[in-house]
C-alpha cells in the first residue's frame, strides 16, 4: 500500500487527475498535442553529465535522455529530448512519476492513465512505442532501487 502523500506533495492519482482535466478541456488531438509540446518547453535543461548514452531510451523516434537521481526514498528524474513531442512526452511523465518512492512508482498503472489521456492514441505507433519504453525505463529504475 502507498502512503499518503504528504501536504505539499500530490499523489500521482491526484496529478493524473489534474492532467485528464486539461486534456479534457483543450479537446481535439492538435491542441493535446500541443498541450505536451509546452509541457515539454518547461523541462529544466539536462546536465551535460547526464546526456550519455546509459541514459538514452531505446526505441524512440527521437532521441530521448532519462537519468535517476535517488533523493531519500525517492527517485527524482531528468531528461531530455532533440523532439518536440517526444520532450513534451517524458515532461508528462516526470509530472507523473519524479519525485516519487519506488513504490509509488510501481504501483502506478501507467498504461491505463496514458489511456485515460489519450495519449498513445494521438502519437505514431513509433512514438507510442517510444512512449512505453520511456515508460519501462522509469518503472526499471524504481524496480532497481525498490
Amino acid at each position: 500500500m502507498t502512503a499518503p502523500a504528504s501536504p505539499d506533495r500530490r499523489s500521482i492519482a491526484d496529478t493524473l487527475a489534474e492532467l485528464v482535466e486539461e486534456f479534457d478541456l483543450l479537446g481535439d488531438w492538435e491542441g493535446r498535442i500541443e498541450y505536451v509540446i509546452d509541457l515539454g518547453k518547461g523541462l529544466a535543461p539536462l546536465a551535460d553529465a547526464d546526456r550519455i548514452e546509459a541514459h538514452k531510451v531505446p526505441g524512440c523516434a527521437a532521441q530521448v535522455w532519462l537519468a535517476v537521481h535517488p533523493s531519500g526514498d525517492r527517485l527524482v528524474f531528468t531528461a531530455d529530448s532533440d523532439s518536440a513531442i517526444s520532450k513534451g512526452n517524458i515532461a508528462l511523465l516526470l509530472s507523473l512519476y519524479s519525485d516519487r518512492t519506488p513504490d509509488e512508482i510501481l504501483a502506478f498503472d501507467a498504461r491505463t492513465a496514458l489511456d485515460r489521456l489519450g495519449l498513445p492514441q494521438a502519437l505514431t505507433p513509433q512514438r507510442a512505442n517510444g512512449l512505453n519504453n520511456m515508460v519501462g525505463r522509469i518503472r526499471a529504475a524504481a524496480l532497481a532501487r525498490g
